[in-house]
């Protein structure tokens, strides 16, 4: 079974390139829905009504963002945002959540914002992380090449081969101007299926300019051919 993956989506501009990152994902052949979070409930029933229907009309727009008007849309009342996200996951049987980086980042770059920061660490799901202003070249991005991270014990380089096999792309061990996607792994220390950067993984994210995919300990992702409503 392919990989089921949640894109976080709150509709302002720098999350359009976490959605162009849910799309590459669709494309290899992964269930892709999109969550906003709530912070708090309103206190009537009537403007809970409307502040409910404005959270899925955006959604709305991600989905034709997304390239597929019939995608999952999760609206999620939680304080917290990761917290939410992670419930959600966990409820919806998720291997990835995707997010944006955060909105003061160099165009190209990746900056990890406080919310993927908290799933990163002690996390039960994969987390990818989009660089600024994907969105713009997402369409007419053909991955080559998808660079795995890890030891023998990790499952970056199988997930990676599960991708590579999806974009007729080639895997390669370190980080390089051709690559389209980087895979880490969690570091040796974690404990199983639960996610922990090293010092190592967290220093190719800062200089990574493409798409990063980090995995809970020991966890082996698996993607397909596309779907049918995936867009070319």
């Amino acid at each position: 079974m392919s990989a089921k993956v949640i894109v976080s989506y709150d509709g302002t501009a720098n999350e359009d390139d976490a959605v162009a990152l849910g799309r590459l994902f669709a494309k290899a052949g992964a269930e892709v829905s999109l969550a906003y979070v709530r912070h708090t409930p309103e206190p009537d029933s009537a403007r809970e009504d409307i502040a409910q229907h404005e959270a899925l009309a955006m959604l709305e727009r991600g989905a034709q963002l997304l390239g597929n008007p019939a995608a999952g849309r999760h609206v999620v009342t939680d304080r917290s945002t990761p917290e939410g996200l992670a419930s959600l996951g966990e409820r919806e049987g998720a291997d990835v959540i995707v997010f944006c980086s955060d909105s003061h980042t160099a165009k190209g770059h990746i900056a990890v914002g406080n919310s993927a920061e908290r799933l990163l660490e002690g996390g039960r799901t994969a987390v990818a992380i989009a660089p600024v202003d994907l969105a713009e070249s997402s369409d007419g991005v053909s991955i080559q090449q998808i660079v795995a991270v890890g030891d023998t014990d990790g499952g970056a380089r199988e997930t990676a081969e599960s991708l590579a096999a999806a974009f007729g792309a080639t895997v390669a061990p370190v980080i390089n101007e051709d690559a389209g996607l980087l895979v880490l792994d969690s570091r040796p220390e974690a404990h199983e299926g639960v996610t922990g950067l090293s010092a190592s993984a967290a220093h190719l994210i800062e200089i990574a300019t493409c798409p990063v995919l980090v995995l809970p300990r020991g966890t082996r992702l698996q993607f397909g051919h596309a779907p049918a409503h995936a867009v070319a």
